[in-house]
């Protein structure tokens, strides 16, 4: 191609695009007034028809969201009766579109964006011969009409369910590790275009971050790692009062699985119902770290943890498993 600003590199410094096709695709249905779990589901049994794929209306207290949940069984996953572990990649969101306020898909979206992609993508791997070891379960949710809410540096997407809704629909048992995509960008702590991970959180304690995880991330991106820097308050759950980063560490809230969140961020400060606010590589680039993880994770070549530390840490501090919880009033 002969403009410079749209030309894909295969070469070089640059790392090839290749989620492009299924980003492309995922997008042009979440860019709609009428967007829809249904609509979705469709389109990844048409990649492949046996695609286990659900769909369950999730109502609040603002209105209505559409779950949608894709299991993806690997060739020694517990699905199977293998043991490899199951990692869980889950799409953080408000909502895709705050209509009739803004026009258009909203930069909250990217989380659903990122990882109905990884969806696609491992679907279409399975349709040409390439499995991956362990069961991979990927979840998000479709509103294409949430209302926003205060916030700041800038207004947050506000969303028609509770926070504790979506994390009893998509935080299971089995999930062995968790991978939380959130647009993080109303904020002046992370000041990077792209996308960043954050230290490990299980059961209340914010770890020490992965050096599998960076390492995955340096390979996938061809640049150095960014982490942005998380507080106590970032990983207690919604509805206690305190001031959040944003949503991208409430599923550790409800699992005692390491989780590790990946951030889709910005130089400046841009609020999550902004419209015309998402960039194509930085979701690209996020979706593709993601998938590179879940094969790893599957092999046992990625570690989230280290487990003798953990339990060196709750030996000598005790549990912390009561940030999990709302806490006490006096």
């Amino acid at each position: 191609h002969s403009d410079k600003n749209t030309t894909i590199p295969i070469t070089g410094k640059e790392t090839a695009k290749m989620l492009i096709k299924q980003l492309i695709e995922v997008f042009d249905l979440l860019d709609s007034s009428t967007a829809c779990g249904a609509d979705i589901a469709d389109y990844l049994r048409g990649i492949d028809p046996k695609a286990d794929v659900e769909v369950s209306p999730l109502v609040g207290p603002r209105g209505k969201t559409d779950m949608v949940k894709v299991r993806i069984p690997g060739t020694n996953g517990k699905a199977a009766g293998g043991t490899a572990p199951t990692i869980g990649i889950l799409g953080r969101l408000g909502a895709i579109g705050a209509r009739p306020e803004m026009i258009g898909y909203v930069s909250d979206g990217d989380g659903a964006l990122v990882a109905l992609t990884v969806a696609a993508k491992l679907l279409d791997m399975r349709m040409k011969g390439d499995f991956l070891p362990g069961d991979v379960f990927i979840s998000t949710h479709i509103c294409p009409d949430a209302p926003t809410q205060p916030h700041k540096p800038v207004p947050f997407m506000g969303s028609p369910v509770e926070m504790a809704q979506v994390n009893r629909a998509e935080v299971t048992p089995d999930l062995d590790a968790v991978l939380s995509v959130d647009t993080t960008k109303g904020n002046r702590v992370i000041n990077t275009r792209g996308f960043a991970i954050s230290p490990t959180v299980k059961e209340g304690y914010i770890l020490k971050t992965s050096e599998d995880l960076l390492e995955v991330m340096q390979r996938t991106t061809g640049r150095l790692p960014y982490v942005f820097p998380l507080t106590v308050q970032d990983i207690t759950p919604y509805g206690n009062g305190l001031y959040h980063l944003n949503s991208i560490l409430q599923p550790s809230t409800a699992t005692n699985a390491p989780v590790v969140g990946v951030a889709i961020t910005t130089e400046t400060a841009v609020p999550g119902c902004g419209t015309g606010a998402s960039h194509y590589t930085d979701v690209e680039e996020a979706a593709r770290f993601m998938l590179e993880v879940a094969k790893a994770y599957g092999r046992g070549e990625v570690s989230f943890y280290d487990e003798e530390e953990f339990a060196r840490i709750q030996k000598l501090y005790g549990t912390m498993n009561h940030i999990q919880t709302l806490g006490r009033e006096d």
